[in-house]
């Protein structure tokens, strides 16, 4: 009974999460508390969706785990993770308070994201299984110390109605945002992935919407959004946070413009294919630049006070420094150029296997962004919110089929998509890109762990990669008879790991960084991490990262 309980990718999270607590402070204990009551829930919901006899009412990615227990409490645990660096930094002085009572505020905000979503998936099941009855009582207790956590601590900044209605705001979201995707892209994600998907664009939508908020009420309650409005934001998290949650909102619009458009020429004009596609194309990118150009760069400036033009910002950015990055741009441009007219030949014609054919991408990823992230981090965060973006549009394309790129992008993408992808939303470049750009992100304020930025470059680049080629071609010893990784792929990632960690802690050092980085926990999270990988069966490239990091910042 136990062992059908505690799976490989069940025990690695437990520990990964025990770990996280033995590091809290004192000031933390109720947040360590959350976590825990959250982890309880979704542990015993997990347990009751994968011992079902009856399909789950939410069509989920063939062949995965449900992932219910991964996708709850990485976020949280990120977040709780960021909480435990400030908190150094505060008592060095290096952090002012209101920075981590914001992280504080959105710490809730998550954590009502995860115990609604996972009261949105208990009361979906539709049976009385018993860990639905623990798991409902678990989300209960944590709705209980949420609000009494907002209610009694006024560190946060703000009313205490205000506090509880925007955690309440993303819960709402949350739940109708994975009802969204679920439906929208059938089959395309375990409920895991969708759970980490979800809460994260809700809280990076809803930092902006607060800074929005902010600005439209003015004087009138400034001193309620006094957290909101002391927290500095560089022009560089601003453009991408806008342009991002720009290219997400798009398509929203797309569908009813497209909508008019077809009714305009269903009562006007004959229905030729031909003219139907072209008008639909000049409709996509006459709708697309006037986002991207007009209405994005208005937000980014409603909220951020640049001086100029945003896009204009960035060509002065961009030309302040115009040896090192430009040459950084014609690095990449040729890495692209050839990598991709070589692979896609391999893809079409060998027999390699996919799995490793794309692995060189991820030797692509290291070649890219090492030397990048060492020298030109800023520049690098900027490349990095530009690359998301191309890789929006060039999704949206593809999946509305816009004349006469979106059949020809499907066909290339396709060339590299495996058994996690499918044709209704290919995530894997997504995933890769995230995965390396996300702890470059949450490393631009404070950060005392030199290694924290590379933690996507180091799990996925290094780490991932030496797995799959050694396990492939010399593994033997299976971590279980049902699964494909091995003991000897596992061994020669969590090796190359720390390797490439101590030949790149002394390049560091020479560079002006001061290493505080403990060892112990540094084999801890490379050893944790390369676990996770052998373990679960969900989209590695979303979760190793945000584990690596997570547990680098203790």
């Amino acid at each position: 009974m136990t062992t059908s309980f505690l799976n490989g990718e069940r025990i690695v999270v437990l520990f990964f999460i025990s770990t996280i607590l033995y590091s809290l402070p004192f000031s933390l204990l109720s947040h360590g508390v959350s976590l825990s009551l959250l982890a309880l829930a979704s542990f015993f919901l997990e347990i009751s969706v994968d011992s079902s006899t009856s399909p789950f009412p939410l069509r989920t990615r063939p062949g995965a785990s449900s992932g219910i227990l991964l996708g709850a409490i990485t976020l949280p645990s990120l977040i709780l993770s960021k909480l435990i660096q400030s908190s150094r930094g505060f008592s060095l002085q290096q952090l002012q308070p209101q920075e981590i009572e914001y992280l504080t505020l959105q710490y809730w905000a998550t954590s009502a994201s995860v115990f609604s979503v996972l009261l949105f998936l208990a009361f979906t099941l539709r049976h009385s299984h018993w860990g639905v009855k623990f798991s409902l009582s678990f989300v209960f207790l944590q709705a209980v110390l949420c609000v009494a956590a907002l209610l009694t601590t006024s560190q946060i900044g703000l009313h205490p109605a205000l506090k509880l209605s925007w955690v309440f705001f993303h819960g709402l979201a949350s739940v109708k945002l994975i009802q969204h995707f679920m439906r929208t892209f059938p089959s395309c994600a375990s409920i895991g992935e969708a759970f980490l998907v979800t809460a994260g664009i809700v809280l990076y939508f809803g930092d902006m919407l607060l800074l929005t908020v902010k600005k439209l009420c003015g004087l009138l309650v400034s001193s309620e959004l006094v957290t909101a409005d002391e927290i500095k934001r560089s022009e560089i998290n601003i453009i991408i946070q806008g342009l991002v949650l720009g290219l997400l909102l798009y398509p929203v619009a797309l569908k009813y413009i497209l909508q008019i458009w077809e009714w305009f020429i269903n009562t006007t004009y004959s229905k030729q294919r031909r003219y139907y596609e072209i008008g639909r194309s000049l409709i996509f990118i006459a709708s697309l630049g006037f986002a991207l150009i007009v209405i994005v760069p208005l937000w980014m400036q409603f909220v951020q006070e640049f001086d100029r033009h945003p896009f204009l910002w960035v060509l002065s950015f961009v030309f302040s420094e115009p040896f090192q990055r430009l040459l950084l741009c014609m690095w990449w441009m040729c890495i692209i150029s050839v990598s991709v007219l070589r692979f896609y030949n391999i893809s079409k014609n060998s027999k390699i296997e996919r799995i490793l054919l794309r692995k060189y991408y991820h030797v692509i990823a290291v070649l890219m962004f090492l030397p990048a992230l060492m020298f030109q981090p800023k520049f690098l965060d900027l490349a990095f919110g530009a690359a998301l973006a191309v890789f929006l549009i060039l999704e949206i394309i593809r999946v509305w089929r816009i004349w006469p790129f979106g059949q020809p992008i499907n066909q290339f993408m396709n060339a590299f998509t495996d058994h996690r992808d499918s044709d209704l939303l290919i995530v894997s470049h997504f995933s890769l890109l995230l995965g390396c750009a996300l702890p470059s992100w949450m490393s631009s304020g404070y950060n005392d762990r030199p290694l924290a930025p590379f933690a996507g470059i180091l799990s996925l680049g290094i780490g991932d990669t030496m797995a799959s080629m050694v396990g492939h071609k010399y593994g033997v010893l299976r971590w279980s008879k049902t699964g494909k990784k091995t003991i000897e792929g596992t061994a020669a990632g969590i090796t190359s790991v720390l390797a490439a960690c101590s030949l790149l802690l002394p390049l560091l050092a020479s560079t002006g960084y001061i290493s505080t980085q403990h060892w112990f926990y540094l084999f801890l999270a490379v050893t944790v991490s390369g676990l996770l990988e052998a373990y679960t069966a969900q989209l590695d490239n979303a979760f190793i990262p945000l584990f690596f990091y997570s547990l680098l910042c203790l």
